[in-house]
C-alpha cells in the first residue's frame, strides 16, 4: 500500500477512531499497526450476510 493511502486511512481512523481507541493512539500508530488494525476491522466485509467464517481470532486490543 502506498504512503498516501496509509495516510488517508490514518486520517479516516483519527476522525472516527474504532471503539476503545482514541485519535491520539491512531495518530501515533506505526504504519504496520495501522494496516493490521484496518485489516482486522474490515476482514469480514466481503462475507455474505449470515455467512460465518470459521477459524480462530486473536484480540489485539
Amino acid at each position: 500500500m502506498e504512503k498516501q493511502q496509509i495516510e488517508e486511512l490514518r486520517q479516516k481512523y483519527i476522525q472516527n477512531p474504532p471503539e476503545g481507541m482514541t485519535a491520539k493512539l491512531v495518530k501515533n500508530m506505526s504504519d504496520g499497526d495501522l494496516l493490521d488494525m484496518h485489516y482486522f476491522l474490515t476482514e469480514d466485509d466481503d462475507l455474505d450476510d449470515g455467512e460465518i467464517e470459521e477459524g480462530f481470532y486473536i484480540d489485539l486490543f
